[in-house]
């Protein structure tokens, strides 16, 4: 990491040293939003952001993203964390309780094309994409340059399915020494394993060229073209075991027409997925989503 960018970092852990984040998900029931403003009240907390959604106030699910201000956070935040277990059980929450100055820790993986690399890179830089990169991991040398220009380490591990297991022992190895946070697969073009998928559950990111459900797997564009397609787009989901259907982030897609060739719907594309991954890794870090079976609430 640079001067500047660290000097950005250290500056953001500062001004938000008592800011929190609680992300809470339960059955739906009175009192729920009560008890967690007395607690709140309780710490001398003052709601800063609060944003609730219920699929249905009879049976269904409640969801809601608090985020407050609480003095000396640093010097309570544990204790703040088991009391509030007490009332998660009561509620039978799932629920996770965030400093905000702790900086979550970020690798990316990418391959050939670096367009979704150089998004998240410039991101980063300019303030917007508040996350230490530790690492970037690629199975080509393209990304060396640009990523160790920035201070950042490179890792080149050669990949593909007759080595995949042993690739991903050293990938996860390098995962557990820099503590990483989270996983965002910028153009990664290699399948991950369900012995990585389950390391690292609910905290790979990917960008997948395809408007979702449309045109899963490899050549989506190409597929695309041959179908006369009116609208490409792009994709961001969690990763799961299941190829290409994790819960989706985020999405984006632009209007084409029968002069589009398939040059012209990748050129398209790769400006959809820069922005698409970039909004997708912005809330993750922001604490911004809640995954609730296949599905994501993004507050």
């Amino acid at each position: 990491m640079n001067s500047l960018i660290k000097e950005q970092v250290e500056q953001f852990r500062l001004q938000n040293q008592n800011r929190g984040r609680l992300l809470v998900s339960c059955p739906d029931q009175p009192g729920i939003v009560s008890a967690i403003s007395q607690f709140l009240f309780s710490h001398n907390a003052n709601i800063i952001e609060s944003s609730q959604y219920s699929t249905n106030p009879e049976g269904g699910e409640f969801f809601i993203r608090i985020e407050f201000e609480c003095p000396f956070l640093k010097d309570k935040e544990n204790q703040m964390a088991e009391e509030f277990s007490e009332i998660a059980a009561k509620f039978s929450m799932d629920w996770r309780l965030t400093p905000v100055y702790k900086v979550k820790r970020t690798a990316i993986f990418v391959s050939k094309e670096l367009h979704c690399l150089l998004e998240l890179l410039w991101e980063w830089q300019s303030g917007d994409l508040m996350t230490d990169i530790a690492l970037v991991i690629s199975n080509h040398e393209a990304a060396r340059d640009v990523v160790e220009g920035l201070n950042i380490p490179f890792y080149y591990i050669p990949a593909n399915k007759d080595i995949r297991e042993q690739v991903e022992e050293q990938q996860l190895q390098l995962l557990k020494e820099f503590d990483i946070d989270v996983i965002v697969l910028a153009r990664y073009m290699q399948i991950l394993t369900p012995k990585f998928v389950s390391a690292n559950p609910k905290k790979i990111i990917n960008i997948h060229h395809s408007f979702l459900p449309a045109f899963i797997g490899a050549r989506p564009y190409e597929r695309a073209h041959g179908r006369g397609v009116k609208l490409i787009g792009a994709t961001a989901h969690y990763v799961t075991d299941d190829l290409d259907e994790g819960p989706i982030i985020e999405q984006d897609i632009a209007r084409v027409d029968h002069r589009s060739d398939v040059d012209t719907l990748k050129k398209k594309g790769r400006a959809i997925e820069r922005s698409v991954l970039a909004r997708a890794v912005k809330w993750h870090l922001e604490d911004r989503i809640i995954v609730h079976q296949n599905k994501t609430i993004v507050f």
